[in-house]
């Protein structure tokens, strides 16, 4: 009973404080709240300079968020076209010196591609990501066929492979500099993240002395993704070759449903002893996605945060700020 009663305070706690997202950029970082997305990022004379993006409320999508398994595909896919709009707006000026900016928006045609082109970029780079790392451990799982057959030995090693493609990737890229930078802002965000949450001041000592790891990260979920697919995947036929194809691409949509609602209960249960420990392997992936970022960058983390919060409180504010 008394358990009971700590796990209903902290799911209470939870659902009661504003959730916060954020993703790193190059050379800063994005933080979104529930109408409003923020980006600061350092400029190369050492200023820093902000991007606002209002949220689109349709109303068919806020119902959709609202269904369990169906609201993590529409907000993974909301997240990849929000992402790359920031992320545009990083590339364009991080290195570029103050009025110097190219001159992005010639004709209005231009502006509309931005706009548009950007978010659909976003999204079907997702979405490529995602059919290339299921479908390549099926054709690799399937060469070896000869010498391990049997659904359960073929789903463990496509399983496998999977997750070794993905911790060779991400070890490969976090090796060159400017994407250890960018981890490097990833754990600026979760430190800040981390610091909000705690209740504490948001300040560069306080944010510094945080995980650099978080329970609701895009990390975590990554590696979710591979152990619910492997189990999805016992329930569905691997012979022949183009039915396993096929059941791969549906499922895709399912995997990503689940794993969304697996990443949200490890989250509600960090604070909950036993149960936390069903996130670690979330957060030990994050080891590789996540570096310990300099002073300066928990500076620009701390901006973006603290702008998001203002143009919550008065909305106004974001007319100041870069936008579409």
């Amino acid at each position: 009973m008394v358990q009971l009663k700590y796990i209903k305070r902290v799911v209470l706690a939870l659902s009661n404080s504003p959730v916060y997202g954020g993703q790193a950029q190059l050379e800063g970082v994005m933080f979104g709240g529930k109408e409003h997305t923020i980006t600061a990022i350092r400029r190369n004379d050492d200023s820093i300079d902000y991007y606002h993006f209002k949220k689109v409320q349709k109303p068919i999508l806020q119902k959709l968020k609202k269904i369990p398994f169906v609201r993590g595909v529409i907000a993974l896919i909301e997240s990849a076209g929000l992402g790359s709009r920031h992320m545009q707006f990083s590339g364009d000026r991080y290195d570029v010196t103050p009025g110097e900016e190219a001159e992005n928006i010639e004709e209005g045609g231009s502006k509309l591609q931005m706009i548009l082109g950007v978010a659909v970029v976003g999204i079907l780079s997702f979405l490529f990501g995602k059919f290339a790392f299921t479908l390549i451990p099926v054709f690799i799982a399937d060469f070896f066929s000869r010498w391990i057959d049997g659904k359960v030995g073929q789903v463990l090693l496509e399983s496998g492979i999977k997750l070794l493609l993905l911790l060779t990737y991400l070890y490969f890229i976090s090796l060159t500099p400017i994407i250890k930078r960018v981890f490097q802002y990833h754990g600026a965000e979760h430190k800040v993240i981390n610091c909000y949450e705690a209740g504490l001041d948001i300040t560069v000592e306080n944010v510094q002395v945080q995980s650099r790891l978080h329970y609701r990260c895009g990390s975590s979920f990554m590696l979710f993704t591979v152990f619910v697919g492997m189990f999805l995947y016992f329930f569905v036929p691997t012979d022949p070759l183009w039915l396993r194809i096929v059941d791969r691409i549906l499922l895709i949509p399912v995997v990503l449903g689940v794993s969304f609602e697996v990443l949200q209960a490890t989250n509600a249960c960090r604070n909950i002893p036993l149960l936390r420990y069903l996130g670690y392997p979330g957060l030990w992936l994050q080891l590789l996605t996540t570096r310990e970022p300099l002073d300066e960058q928990v500076e620009v983390a701390i901006a973006s945060f603290n702008m998001l919060l203002q143009v919550e409180q008065k909305p106004e504010i974001a007319a100041t700020l870069n936008h579409d």
